[in-house]
Protein backbone atom coordinates (compact mmCIF):
# COMPACT_ATOMS: atom_id res chain seq x y z
CA UNK A 1 0.00 0.00 0.00
CA UNK A 2 1.31 3.44 -0.86
CA UNK A 3 1.98 5.78 1.97
CA UNK A 4 -0.30 8.80 2.38
CA UNK A 5 0.81 12.31 1.51
CA UNK A 6 1.29 13.10 5.22
CA UNK A 7 4.32 10.79 5.38
CA UNK A 8 5.81 12.34 2.24
CA UNK A 9 5.08 15.78 3.70
CA UNK A 10 7.07 14.80 6.79
CA UNK A 11 10.01 13.69 4.61
CA UNK A 12 9.94 16.89 2.60
CA UNK A 13 9.54 18.95 5.77
CA UNK A 14 12.55 17.41 7.49
CA UNK A 15 14.83 17.85 4.49
CA UNK A 16 13.45 21.30 3.74
CA UNK A 17 14.10 22.20 7.38
CA UNK A 18 17.74 21.29 6.83
CA UNK A 19 17.90 23.43 3.69
CA UNK A 20 16.12 26.34 5.38
CA UNK A 21 18.47 26.22 8.36
CA UNK A 22 21.44 26.31 6.00
CA UNK A 23 19.65 29.15 4.18
CA UNK A 24 19.43 31.12 7.41
CA UNK A 25 23.15 30.48 7.91
CA UNK A 26 23.73 31.86 4.42
CA UNK A 27 21.71 35.00 5.11
CA UNK A 28 23.30 35.40 8.54
CA UNK A 29 26.71 35.47 6.89
CA UNK A 30 25.62 37.96 4.23
CA UNK A 31 23.90 40.26 6.73
CA UNK A 32 26.91 40.45 9.03
CA UNK A 33 29.41 40.97 6.20
CA UNK A 34 27.47 43.39 4.01
CA UNK A 35 24.80 44.83 6.35
CA UNK A 36 21.75 46.64 4.95
CA UNK A 37 22.63 48.98 2.13
CA UNK A 38 23.31 49.40 -1.56
CA UNK A 39 25.47 46.26 -1.92
CA UNK A 40 22.89 43.92 -0.38
CA UNK A 41 20.14 45.75 -2.27
CA UNK A 42 21.93 45.02 -5.54
CA UNK A 43 22.50 41.34 -4.73
CA UNK A 44 18.92 40.82 -3.54
CA UNK A 45 17.58 42.41 -6.72
CA UNK A 46 19.84 40.33 -8.98
CA UNK A 47 19.10 37.06 -7.15
CA UNK A 48 15.38 37.79 -7.44
CA UNK A 49 15.52 37.41 -11.25
CA UNK A 50 16.50 33.70 -11.53
CA UNK A 51 14.35 32.94 -8.49
CA UNK A 52 11.29 34.35 -10.24
CA UNK A 53 11.85 32.04 -13.21
CA UNK A 54 12.42 29.10 -10.87
CA UNK A 55 9.18 29.69 -9.01
CA UNK A 56 7.10 30.48 -12.09
CA UNK A 57 8.42 27.83 -14.49
CA UNK A 58 10.60 25.35 -12.61
CA UNK A 59 8.58 24.81 -9.44
CA UNK A 60 5.46 26.46 -10.84
CA UNK A 61 3.96 26.27 -14.29
CA UNK A 62 5.97 23.56 -16.03
CA UNK A 63 6.12 21.31 -12.98
CA UNK A 64 2.42 21.76 -12.27
CA UNK A 65 1.40 20.89 -15.83
CA UNK A 66 4.00 18.16 -16.31
CA UNK A 67 3.59 16.28 -13.02
CA UNK A 68 -0.08 15.21 -13.40
CA UNK A 69 0.49 14.13 -17.01
CA UNK A 70 3.65 12.21 -16.13
CA UNK A 71 2.02 10.65 -13.06
CA UNK A 72 -0.91 9.26 -15.07
CA UNK A 73 1.30 8.05 -17.92
CA UNK A 74 3.75 6.38 -15.53
CA UNK A 75 0.87 4.32 -14.12
CA UNK A 76 -0.49 3.26 -17.54
CA UNK A 77 2.28 3.66 -20.16
CA UNK A 78 5.74 3.87 -18.52
CA UNK A 79 7.61 3.94 -21.82
CA UNK A 80 5.57 6.89 -23.10
CA UNK A 81 6.01 8.62 -19.74
CA UNK A 82 9.80 8.33 -20.00
CA UNK A 83 9.69 9.71 -23.55
CA UNK A 84 7.56 12.68 -22.46
CA UNK A 85 9.94 13.38 -19.58
CA UNK A 86 12.91 13.43 -21.94
CA UNK A 87 11.07 15.77 -24.29
CA UNK A 88 10.14 18.19 -21.51
CA UNK A 89 13.61 18.20 -19.97
CA UNK A 90 15.60 18.54 -23.17
CA UNK A 91 13.45 21.18 -24.84
CA UNK A 92 13.04 23.15 -21.65
CA UNK A 93 16.84 23.22 -21.34
CA UNK A 94 17.14 24.60 -24.88
CA UNK A 95 14.37 27.17 -24.41
CA UNK A 96 15.64 28.48 -21.09
CA UNK A 97 19.20 28.68 -22.39
CA UNK A 98 17.96 30.82 -25.27
CA UNK A 99 16.01 32.99 -22.84
CA UNK A 100 19.19 33.42 -20.82
CA UNK A 101 21.16 34.46 -23.89
CA UNK A 102 18.48 36.94 -24.94
CA UNK A 103 18.39 38.32 -21.41
CA UNK A 104 22.14 38.83 -21.39
CA UNK A 105 21.90 40.58 -24.77
CA UNK A 106 19.17 42.92 -23.52
CA UNK A 107 21.20 43.64 -20.40
CA UNK A 108 24.27 44.54 -22.45
CA UNK A 109 22.21 46.80 -24.71
CA UNK A 110 20.58 48.52 -21.73
CA UNK A 111 23.72 48.67 -19.59
CA UNK A 112 23.36 51.64 -17.20
CA UNK A 113 25.46 54.64 -18.18
CA UNK A 114 24.69 56.67 -15.06
CA UNK A 115 27.22 57.43 -12.37
CA UNK A 116 25.06 55.62 -9.83
CA UNK A 117 27.44 52.90 -8.63
CA UNK A 118 24.64 50.77 -7.18
CA UNK A 119 22.92 50.61 -10.58
CA UNK A 120 26.14 49.44 -12.23
CA UNK A 121 26.66 46.81 -9.52
CA UNK A 122 23.06 45.60 -9.93
CA UNK A 123 23.55 45.16 -13.69
CA UNK A 124 26.81 43.27 -13.16
CA UNK A 125 25.22 40.91 -10.63
CA UNK A 126 22.19 40.25 -12.85
CA UNK A 127 24.58 39.34 -15.69
CA UNK A 128 26.42 36.90 -13.42
CA UNK A 129 23.30 35.31 -11.92
CA UNK A 130 21.09 35.03 -15.01
CA UNK A 131 22.67 31.71 -16.17
CA UNK A 132 21.59 30.22 -12.85
CA UNK A 133 18.01 30.43 -14.12
CA UNK A 134 18.03 27.46 -16.57
CA UNK A 135 20.03 25.35 -14.10
CA UNK A 136 17.65 25.78 -11.18
CA UNK A 137 14.55 25.33 -13.37
CA UNK A 138 15.87 22.00 -14.66
CA UNK A 139 16.55 20.90 -11.09
CA UNK A 140 12.91 21.62 -10.25
CA UNK A 141 11.66 19.62 -13.26
CA UNK A 142 13.89 16.69 -12.40
CA UNK A 143 12.43 16.93 -8.92
CA UNK A 144 8.91 16.48 -10.35
CA UNK A 145 9.97 13.20 -11.98
CA UNK A 146 11.50 12.03 -8.72
CA UNK A 147 8.34 12.94 -6.78
CA UNK A 148 6.16 10.75 -8.99
CA UNK A 149 8.45 7.86 -8.14
CA UNK A 150 8.10 8.62 -4.43
CA UNK A 151 11.53 10.21 -4.09
CA UNK A 152 11.02 13.61 -2.50
CA UNK A 153 14.34 13.85 -0.68
CA UNK A 154 16.95 14.77 -3.33
CA UNK A 155 15.18 17.89 -4.56
CA UNK A 156 14.21 19.06 -1.06
CA UNK A 157 17.86 18.76 -0.01
CA UNK A 158 19.38 20.38 -3.13
CA UNK A 159 19.24 23.97 -1.76
CA UNK A 160 21.77 22.95 0.90
CA UNK A 161 24.38 22.88 -1.87
CA UNK A 162 23.60 26.48 -2.82
CA UNK A 163 23.61 27.69 0.76
CA UNK A 164 26.94 26.08 1.60
CA UNK A 165 28.52 27.50 -1.56
CA UNK A 166 27.39 31.03 -0.69
CA UNK A 167 28.60 30.73 2.92
CA UNK A 168 31.98 29.47 1.72
CA UNK A 169 32.41 32.28 -0.81
CA UNK A 170 31.24 34.94 1.66
CA UNK A 171 33.18 33.77 4.71
CA UNK A 172 35.79 31.21 3.81
CA UNK A 173 37.02 32.38 0.41
CA UNK A 174 37.30 36.16 0.80
CA UNK A 175 40.07 36.49 3.43
CA UNK A 176 42.61 34.13 1.76
CA UNK A 177 41.79 35.54 -1.69
CA UNK A 178 42.37 39.09 -0.45
CA UNK A 179 45.69 38.10 1.11
CA UNK A 180 46.72 36.33 -2.11
CA UNK A 181 45.95 39.49 -4.08
CA UNK A 182 47.94 41.62 -1.64
CA UNK A 183 44.99 43.48 -0.08
CA UNK A 184 44.19 43.86 3.59
CA UNK A 185 40.54 43.24 2.77
CA UNK A 186 38.37 42.84 -0.31
CA UNK A 187 36.04 45.62 -1.45
CA UNK A 188 32.35 44.82 -0.76
CA UNK A 189 31.38 45.38 -4.42
CA UNK A 190 34.02 42.85 -5.52
CA UNK A 191 33.24 40.46 -2.70
CA UNK A 192 29.56 40.28 -3.62
CA UNK A 193 30.47 39.39 -7.23
CA UNK A 194 32.39 36.38 -5.87
CA UNK A 195 29.29 35.40 -3.94
CA UNK A 196 27.21 35.63 -7.13
CA UNK A 197 29.72 33.46 -8.99
CA UNK A 198 29.44 30.80 -6.28
CA UNK A 199 25.70 30.61 -7.00
CA UNK A 200 26.49 29.50 -10.56
CA UNK A 201 28.87 26.81 -9.31
CA UNK A 202 26.17 25.60 -6.93
CA UNK A 203 23.65 25.45 -9.80
CA UNK A 204 25.88 23.06 -11.75
CA UNK A 205 26.34 20.88 -8.66
CA UNK A 206 22.58 20.86 -7.95
CA UNK A 207 21.85 19.71 -11.49
CA UNK A 208 24.45 16.95 -11.28
CA UNK A 209 22.99 15.85 -7.90
CA UNK A 210 19.50 15.60 -9.40
CA UNK A 211 20.66 13.66 -12.47
CA UNK A 212 22.46 11.15 -10.27
CA UNK A 213 19.32 10.74 -8.13
CA UNK A 214 17.31 10.08 -11.30
CA UNK A 215 19.45 7.13 -12.38
CA UNK A 216 17.54 3.90 -12.61
CA UNK A 217 14.18 5.57 -13.30
CA UNK A 218 14.46 5.27 -17.09
CA UNK A 219 14.61 9.01 -17.82
CA UNK A 220 18.18 9.51 -18.93
CA UNK A 221 20.15 9.72 -22.09
CA UNK A 222 18.85 9.79 -25.63
CA UNK A 223 16.89 13.00 -25.18
CA UNK A 224 14.86 13.54 -28.37
CA UNK A 225 15.82 16.99 -29.66
CA UNK A 226 14.55 16.60 -33.22
CA UNK A 227 11.09 15.89 -34.69
CA UNK A 228 10.10 12.26 -34.88
CA UNK A 229 9.66 9.51 -32.34
CA UNK A 230 6.55 8.54 -30.55
CA UNK A 231 3.51 10.57 -31.64
CA UNK A 232 1.69 9.92 -28.38
CA UNK A 233 4.63 11.33 -26.41
CA UNK A 234 4.74 14.44 -28.63
CA UNK A 235 1.01 14.95 -28.11
CA UNK A 236 1.37 14.80 -24.33
CA UNK A 237 4.38 17.12 -24.54
CA UNK A 238 2.32 19.72 -26.43
CA UNK A 239 -0.44 19.43 -23.83
CA UNK A 240 2.04 20.06 -21.02
CA UNK A 241 3.43 23.16 -22.72
CA UNK A 242 0.00 24.59 -23.59
CA UNK A 243 -1.17 24.18 -20.00
CA UNK A 244 2.04 25.65 -18.61
CA UNK A 245 1.54 29.08 -20.18
CA UNK A 246 -1.53 30.15 -18.15
CA UNK A 247 -0.27 28.28 -15.09
CA UNK A 248 2.77 30.55 -14.80
CA UNK A 249 0.77 33.36 -13.26
CA UNK A 250 -1.74 31.18 -11.45
CA UNK A 251 0.70 29.34 -9.21
CA UNK A 252 3.19 32.19 -9.07
CA UNK A 253 1.00 35.01 -7.81
CA UNK A 254 2.87 35.20 -4.51
CA UNK A 255 6.16 35.26 -6.41
CA UNK A 256 4.88 37.87 -8.88
CA UNK A 257 3.71 40.01 -6.00
CA UNK A 258 7.04 39.54 -4.26
CA UNK A 259 8.84 40.48 -7.48
CA UNK A 260 6.75 43.65 -7.78
CA UNK A 261 7.56 44.43 -4.15
CA UNK A 262 11.23 44.02 -5.00
CA UNK A 263 11.09 46.30 -8.03
CA UNK A 264 9.45 49.05 -6.01
CA UNK A 265 11.87 48.57 -3.12
CA UNK A 266 14.87 48.55 -5.49
CA UNK A 267 14.01 51.89 -7.12
CA UNK A 268 16.51 53.92 -5.01
CA UNK A 269 19.27 51.44 -5.87
CA UNK A 270 18.75 51.08 -9.62
CA UNK A 271 17.23 54.49 -10.47
CA UNK A 272 17.91 57.04 -7.75
CA UNK A 273 16.52 58.79 -4.66
CA UNK A 274 13.85 60.86 -6.44
CA UNK A 275 10.90 60.25 -8.74
CA UNK A 276 9.61 63.08 -10.92
CA UNK A 277 11.57 65.50 -8.76
CA UNK A 278 9.96 64.23 -5.52
CA UNK A 279 11.87 62.38 -2.83
CA UNK A 280 11.11 58.67 -3.13
CA UNK A 281 9.52 57.37 0.09
CA UNK A 282 11.93 54.42 0.33
CA UNK A 283 15.67 54.73 0.74
CA UNK A 284 18.75 52.55 0.19
CA UNK A 285 18.46 49.30 2.09
CA UNK A 286 14.73 48.89 1.45
CA UNK A 287 15.26 45.93 -0.89
CA UNK A 288 17.71 44.23 1.46
CA UNK A 289 15.38 44.72 4.45
CA UNK A 290 12.46 43.30 2.49
CA UNK A 291 14.56 40.34 1.36
CA UNK A 292 15.77 39.53 4.89
CA UNK A 293 12.19 39.64 6.20
CA UNK A 294 11.04 37.35 3.39
CA UNK A 295 13.69 34.80 4.35
CA UNK A 296 12.28 34.65 7.87
CA UNK A 297 8.61 34.19 6.97
CA UNK A 298 9.53 31.78 4.17
CA UNK A 299 11.18 29.52 6.74
CA UNK A 300 7.96 28.04 8.20
CA UNK A 301 6.21 28.45 4.84
CA UNK A 302 8.79 26.36 3.03
CA UNK A 303 9.37 23.81 5.77
CA UNK A 304 5.69 23.08 6.41
CA UNK A 305 3.21 24.86 4.14
CA UNK A 306 4.77 24.28 0.74
CA UNK A 307 5.88 20.80 1.83
CA UNK A 308 2.24 19.78 2.32
CA UNK A 309 1.27 21.12 -1.11
CA UNK A 310 4.29 19.46 -2.75
CA UNK A 311 3.66 16.10 -1.13
CA UNK A 312 -0.08 16.00 -1.88
CA UNK A 313 0.11 17.09 -5.52
CA UNK A 314 0.83 13.63 -7.03
CA UNK A 315 -2.00 12.19 -4.90
CA UNK A 316 -4.45 14.88 -6.10
CA UNK A 317 -3.46 14.15 -9.69
CA UNK A 318 -4.30 10.47 -9.18
CA UNK A 319 -7.60 11.25 -7.41
CA UNK A 320 -8.85 13.90 -9.83
CA UNK A 321 -11.43 11.47 -11.24
CA UNK A 322 -12.68 10.40 -7.81
CA UNK A 323 -14.50 13.45 -6.45
CA UNK A 324 -15.07 12.04 -2.98
CA UNK A 325 -11.43 11.03 -2.46
CA UNK A 326 -10.21 14.30 -3.99
CA UNK A 327 -12.39 16.40 -1.67
CA UNK A 328 -11.36 14.33 1.36
CA UNK A 329 -7.65 14.82 0.60
CA UNK A 330 -8.10 18.59 0.18
CA UNK A 331 -10.02 18.73 3.47
CA UNK A 332 -7.28 16.89 5.36
CA UNK A 333 -4.60 19.11 3.82
CA UNK A 334 -6.53 22.30 4.72
CA UNK A 335 -6.76 21.10 8.31
CA UNK A 336 -3.03 20.37 8.38
CA UNK A 337 -2.19 23.75 6.80
CA UNK A 338 -4.14 25.62 9.49
CA UNK A 339 -2.73 23.44 12.28
CA UNK A 340 0.79 24.39 11.19
CA UNK A 341 0.24 27.84 9.65
CA UNK A 342 -1.74 29.55 12.41
CA UNK A 343 0.80 28.97 15.21
CA UNK A 344 3.58 29.84 12.76
CA UNK A 345 1.92 33.19 12.03
CA UNK A 346 1.34 33.93 15.70
CA UNK A 347 4.81 32.80 16.70
CA UNK A 348 6.60 34.93 14.09
CA UNK A 349 4.60 37.99 15.10
CA UNK A 350 5.48 37.50 18.76
CA UNK A 351 9.22 36.79 18.38
CA UNK A 352 9.90 38.93 15.29
CA UNK A 353 12.54 41.14 16.94
CA UNK A 354 14.36 38.33 18.73
CA UNK A 355 14.41 36.15 15.61
CA UNK A 356 15.72 38.98 13.42
CA UNK A 357 18.40 39.86 15.96
CA UNK A 358 19.57 36.27 16.45
CA UNK A 359 19.76 35.48 12.73
CA UNK A 360 21.05 38.75 11.28
CA UNK A 361 22.35 41.19 13.89
CA UNK A 362 26.08 41.68 14.33
CA UNK A 363 29.07 43.29 12.62
CA UNK A 364 27.59 45.42 9.80
CA UNK A 365 23.95 44.67 10.75
CA UNK A 366 22.90 47.10 13.49
CA UNK A 367 20.10 47.15 16.07
CA UNK A 368 18.36 49.76 13.91
CA UNK A 369 18.47 47.33 10.98
CA UNK A 370 16.95 44.68 13.25
CA UNK A 371 14.02 46.95 14.15
CA UNK A 372 13.47 47.75 10.47
CA UNK A 373 13.40 44.13 9.33
CA UNK A 374 11.25 43.06 12.32
CA UNK A 375 8.62 45.66 11.40
CA UNK A 376 8.44 44.28 7.86
CA UNK A 377 8.21 40.73 9.22
CA UNK A 378 5.28 41.78 11.41
CA UNK A 379 3.39 42.71 8.22
CA UNK A 380 4.24 39.48 6.38
CA UNK A 381 3.65 37.02 9.22
CA UNK A 382 -0.15 37.13 9.75
CA UNK A 383 -0.82 35.41 6.41
CA UNK A 384 1.54 32.42 6.52
CA UNK A 385 -1.50 30.11 6.70
CA UNK A 386 -2.95 31.85 3.61
CA UNK A 387 0.31 31.57 1.63
CA UNK A 388 0.36 27.84 2.41
CA UNK A 389 -3.30 27.30 1.53
CA UNK A 390 -2.89 29.12 -1.80
CA UNK A 391 -0.15 26.70 -2.88
CA UNK A 392 -2.45 23.81 -1.98
CA UNK A 393 -5.62 25.19 -3.61
CA UNK A 394 -3.87 26.23 -6.82
CA UNK A 395 -2.37 22.77 -7.19
CA UNK A 396 -5.84 21.32 -6.62
CA UNK A 397 -7.16 23.26 -9.63
CA UNK A 398 -4.21 22.11 -11.74
CA UNK A 399 -4.71 18.49 -10.72
CA UNK A 400 -8.25 18.82 -12.09
CA UNK A 401 -6.90 20.25 -15.37
CA UNK A 402 -8.37 23.73 -14.68
CA UNK A 403 -5.48 26.07 -15.40
CA UNK A 404 -7.39 29.25 -16.26
CA UNK A 405 -9.43 29.55 -13.04
CA UNK A 406 -6.52 30.38 -10.71
CA UNK A 407 -5.02 32.56 -13.46
CA UNK A 408 -8.02 34.89 -13.39
CA UNK A 409 -7.83 35.16 -9.63
CA UNK A 410 -4.07 35.67 -9.78
CA UNK A 411 -4.34 38.48 -12.32
CA UNK A 412 -6.74 40.35 -10.08
CA UNK A 413 -4.45 39.85 -7.07
CA UNK A 414 -1.39 41.11 -8.93
CA UNK A 415 -3.26 44.27 -9.94
CA UNK A 416 -4.59 44.80 -6.42
CA UNK A 417 -1.15 44.21 -4.91
CA UNK A 418 0.41 46.81 -7.19
CA UNK A 419 -2.22 49.41 -6.32
CA UNK A 420 -1.76 48.76 -2.61
CA UNK A 421 2.02 48.89 -2.99
CA UNK A 422 2.17 52.30 -4.63
CA UNK A 423 -0.30 53.60 -2.05
CA UNK A 424 1.07 52.16 1.20
CA UNK A 425 4.72 53.13 0.63
CA UNK A 426 3.66 56.80 0.96
CA UNK A 427 2.17 56.12 4.40
CA UNK A 428 4.17 55.79 7.64
CA UNK A 429 4.37 52.04 6.90
CA UNK A 430 6.94 52.70 4.14
CA UNK A 431 8.66 49.38 3.25
CA UNK A 432 6.36 47.43 5.59
CA UNK A 433 3.48 48.55 3.37
CA UNK A 434 4.83 46.28 0.61
CA UNK A 435 4.70 43.30 2.98
CA UNK A 436 1.23 44.16 4.27
CA UNK A 437 -0.08 44.38 0.71
CA UNK A 438 1.24 40.89 -0.06
CA UNK A 439 -0.39 39.48 3.10
CA UNK A 440 -3.79 41.06 2.39
CA UNK A 441 -3.80 39.83 -1.19
CA UNK A 442 -2.86 36.30 -0.08
CA UNK A 443 -5.78 36.13 2.37
CA UNK A 444 -8.23 37.40 -0.24
CA UNK A 445 -6.88 35.00 -2.86
CA UNK A 446 -7.36 32.05 -0.51
CA UNK A 447 -10.99 32.98 0.19
CA UNK A 448 -11.77 33.28 -3.51
CA UNK A 449 -10.03 30.03 -4.50
CA UNK A 450 -11.77 28.08 -1.73
CA UNK A 451 -15.18 29.36 -2.80
CA UNK A 452 -14.57 28.55 -6.47
CA UNK A 453 -13.17 25.08 -5.78
CA UNK A 454 -16.08 24.31 -3.44
CA UNK A 455 -18.52 25.06 -6.26
CA UNK A 456 -16.84 22.37 -8.35
CA UNK A 457 -16.20 19.64 -5.80
CA UNK A 458 -18.70 20.29 -3.03
CA UNK A 459 -18.04 22.37 0.04
CA UNK A 460 -14.48 22.24 1.33
CA UNK A 461 -15.32 24.12 4.50
CA UNK A 462 -17.08 21.13 6.03
CA UNK A 463 -18.04 20.81 9.68
CA UNK A 464 -14.83 18.85 10.31
CA UNK A 465 -12.64 21.47 8.62
CA UNK A 466 -14.31 24.37 10.43
CA UNK A 467 -14.03 22.62 13.80
CA UNK A 468 -10.38 21.82 13.13
CA UNK A 469 -9.61 25.42 12.18
CA UNK A 470 -11.33 26.69 15.33
CA UNK A 471 -9.36 24.29 17.52
CA UNK A 472 -6.10 25.33 15.84
CA UNK A 473 -6.98 29.03 16.27
CA UNK A 474 -7.86 28.45 19.94
CA UNK A 475 -4.57 26.67 20.61
CA UNK A 476 -2.67 29.44 18.78
CA UNK A 477 -4.50 32.09 20.86
CA UNK A 478 -3.49 30.34 24.11
CA UNK A 479 0.08 30.30 22.82
CA UNK A 480 -0.07 34.03 22.00
CA UNK A 481 -1.38 34.96 25.45
CA UNK A 482 1.30 32.88 27.14
CA UNK A 483 4.07 34.44 25.06
CA UNK A 484 2.67 37.92 25.63
CA UNK A 485 2.80 37.46 29.41
CA UNK A 486 6.25 35.94 29.19
CA UNK A 487 7.65 38.87 27.20
CA UNK A 488 6.17 41.39 29.61
CA UNK A 489 7.95 39.89 32.61
CA UNK A 490 11.18 39.02 30.76
CA UNK A 491 13.85 41.76 30.85
CA UNK A 492 14.24 43.47 27.48
CA UNK A 493 17.36 41.94 25.87
CA UNK A 494 20.14 44.17 24.53
CA UNK A 495 22.77 41.58 23.61
CA UNK A 496 22.79 38.78 21.05
CA UNK A 497 22.83 36.15 23.80
CA UNK A 498 19.89 37.87 25.50
CA UNK A 499 17.86 37.79 22.28
CA UNK A 500 18.85 34.15 21.73
CA UNK A 501 17.80 33.16 25.24
CA UNK A 502 14.41 34.86 24.90
CA UNK A 503 13.89 33.37 21.44
CA UNK A 504 14.75 29.87 22.60
CA UNK A 505 12.51 30.16 25.63
CA UNK A 506 9.64 31.51 23.53
CA UNK A 507 9.91 28.68 21.00
CA UNK A 508 10.02 25.99 23.67
CA UNK A 509 7.25 27.42 25.82
CA UNK A 510 5.03 28.63 22.96
CA UNK A 511 5.44 25.43 20.99
CA UNK A 512 4.92 23.33 24.08
CA UNK A 513 1.73 25.19 25.00
CA UNK A 514 0.33 24.75 21.48
CA UNK A 515 1.15 21.05 21.34
CA UNK A 516 -0.25 20.49 24.82
CA UNK A 517 -3.49 22.24 23.86
CA UNK A 518 -3.69 20.13 20.69
CA UNK A 519 -3.11 16.97 22.72
CA UNK A 520 -5.77 17.90 25.30
CA UNK A 521 -8.26 18.59 22.49
CA UNK A 522 -7.23 15.26 20.88
CA UNK A 523 -6.54 16.89 17.53
CA UNK A 524 -5.63 14.20 14.96
CA UNK A 525 -3.65 16.84 13.03
CA UNK A 526 -0.87 16.44 15.59
CA UNK A 527 -0.33 12.84 14.49
CA UNK A 528 -0.69 13.80 10.83
CA UNK A 529 2.02 16.44 11.17
CA UNK A 530 4.33 13.79 12.57
CA UNK A 531 3.48 11.47 9.68
CA UNK A 532 2.74 8.57 12.00
CA UNK A 533 -0.91 7.89 11.17
CA UNK A 534 -3.11 8.01 8.14
CA UNK A 535 -5.29 11.08 8.00
CA UNK A 536 -8.12 9.16 6.50
CA UNK A 537 -8.35 6.18 8.77
CA UNK A 538 -6.10 6.73 11.71
CA UNK A 539 -4.44 3.41 10.98
CA UNK A 540 -0.68 3.06 10.88
CA UNK A 541 0.92 3.42 7.47
CA UNK A 542 2.03 0.31 5.67
CA UNK A 543 5.40 0.56 3.93
CA UNK A 544 5.40 0.67 0.17
CA UNK A 545 5.73 -2.65 -1.54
Amino acid sequence: MARGFETHARTVSVLTLLSRVSGLARDAALSRIFGVGAVTDAFAFAFMVPNLFRRLFGEGALTSSFLPAYSKLEASEPAVAAHVARLVLSRTAIFLSLVCLVGEGILIAAWPSSALSSALLSAKLVAVLLPYMPLVCLVALLGAVLQVHGRFGPTAAAPVILNLAVVFSAVGLAPPAARWAGFAEVEPSTHIVWVAASVLVAGVLQLAWSVIALRGLGVRGGAPLLPGGDESARMHFRTVIVQAVPMALGLGVLQVNTFIDGLIASYPTIIGPTIAGIDYPLDAGAMASLSFAQRLYEFPLGVFGISVATAIFPQLAREAGDLSAFRASIGRALRLVAFIGLPASVGLMMVRTQLTAVVFQGESFSAEDTARVATILLAYAPAIWAYSANHLLTRAFYARGESMTPVKVAAAMVALNFLLNITLIWTPLRTAGLALSTALCAALQMAILMRMLSRRTGTLLTTEVRASWLRSAFAAAIMAVTLGIMMRVWPSPVTWSGHALLLGGSVLIGGGIFLLAARIMRMPELAWALGGRSASSGAPHTPQQ
